[in-house]
Parts: structure tokens; C-alpha cells; sequence
């Protein structure tokens, strides 16, 4: 099984997949984890993606579906969730390409939707350890010793894309840029669309009785 979720950065796409990926032993494939993953390495492709990441821009085309491509090829019999991938409409025709090559096909496609507003609020409120990788949100899961990673001790720091500045720039591309998505895939009946608002564990209820899981 193929599924993809998508929505706005903060609408809770990670939190969903990671749920996924614990109770129902699903391969969680997130573009934004292996270009996190570059930048800490330094690596010649990590050093192109923190410029456009730092600015709020999206990773061009080619980079993220050739990282996908690969990952695809070396886990092909595998149950996959695509967190926030793909994120443009070139992207979504690339991964179809791919996934025909390969035999293969999406199953579901779910947008978590949320408001700006909203959305702002919970990422000012995110910070991240940066050695263990922990996340936590200042109003509702926050460390239990402030600025302290409960797991191993690190001071907790925010993102440089967790400011408002870059948040709303990046709102402006997703408004702009990603909800193509929906064009392209509204005619099929496999994409579905959840209030992002209704809180994790319901949103998490809804996603499961779509892919039959409840």
C-alpha cells in the first residue's frame, strides 16, 4: 500500500505518519528528513538544499525525485507513507512515472487541511533537539524542564524555518504551488480531505477508517 498526506507545513502530516509507521509498521518517507539529514552532513546536495530551505523555497523538482526514485527502488515491496511528498504538480506526475516503472501506484491520497492562523501558532511554538532529533511543542507537548530535551539532555532550539517570517513565506508557496494537488487528483476517488483542526487522535480515527484500517 502506497498513501499519500499532504497539507500545509504544521497541518500535523508528521505526527499522523508516525502513528502510521508504529502501529501498523508503514516505511515513513519524508523529503524534509533526508534533506535535514544532508544539510547536518554537509553534504555537497545538503549545502543546495539549506539555501532554499533557510529562504522558505521549495527543493527544486529534480533533486527531491531523484531521492525518491532511489528510495522507491530499494524498498519496492514495502507499505509506504509519503509525508508532505509529493508537493507540486511536477513532482505528482514524476512520482506516477516512477511508480509505473516500477509496477506500482498510489493508493490514497489525504490533505490535512488547517488555517494560517493556526498554523503559525503551532510552529512559533516548536522546538527541536539537536542531537537525538526529539521534537516538542511549547503549548501542548512541551519538555518537562523547559529548553531541555526530556531524552537526552540537549538544549531544545527552533528552527530557523519555525520563525513566523519564514512560516508565512512558506504558507504563500504551499497557497500558491501545492493545492495543484488537488486539481490533479480531485477526479479520483482515492484523495480525501480532513479537518486538521479537529485535533491528532481524531484526525488519527479518520485516517484509519479511510485506508480500512479501524
Amino acid at each position: 500500500m502506497k498513501i499519500i498526506l499532504s497539507g500545509p507545513p504544521g497541518s500535523g502530516k508528521g505526527t499522523q505518519a508516525d502513528l502510521l509507521v508504529t502501529k501498523y509498521n508503514f516505511i515513513h518517507f519524508s523529503t524534509g528528513d533526508v534533506f535535514r539529514e544532508e544539510i547536518a552532513k554537509k553534504t555537497p546536495i545538503g549545502i543546495t538544499v539549506e539555501s532554499y530551505v533557510k529562504d522558505g523555497r521549495l527543493v527544486p523538482d529534480e533533486i527531491t525525485l531523484e531521492i525518491t526514485k532511489n528510495f522507491l527502488i530499494k524498498n519496492k515491496n514495502q507499505n509506504i507513507i509519503f509525508d508532505g511528498f509529493p508537493r507540486t504538480l511536477p513532482q505528482a506526475q514524476g512520482l506516477d512515472k516512477i511508480l509505473l516503472e516500477l509496477n506500482d501506484c498510489i493508493d490514497y491520497i489525504i490533505f490535512i487541511d488547517l488555517p494560517d492562523n493556526e498554523i503559525v501558532e503551532r510552529l512559533t511554538a516548536r522546538r527541536t533537539c539537536p542531537n537525538c532529533g526529539a521534537i516538542y511543542n511549547l503549548n501542548f507537548s512541551p519538555p518537562k524542564i523547559p529548553d531541555i530535551c526530556d531524552n537526552c539532555g540537549t538544549r531544545l532550539i527552533q528552527r530557523p524555518d519555525d520563525t513566523e517570517e519564514i512560516i508565512r513565506k512558506r504558507l504563500l508557496v504551499y497557497r500558491n504551488q501545492t493545492l495543484e494537488l488537488k486539481t490533479y487528483y480531485e477526479n479520483s476517488d482515492r484523495m480525501y480531505v480532513i479537518d486538521g483542526s479537529l485535533g491528532r487522535d481524531r484526525v488519527h480515527q479518520e485516517i484509519i477508517k479511510i485506508l480500512g484500517l479501524a
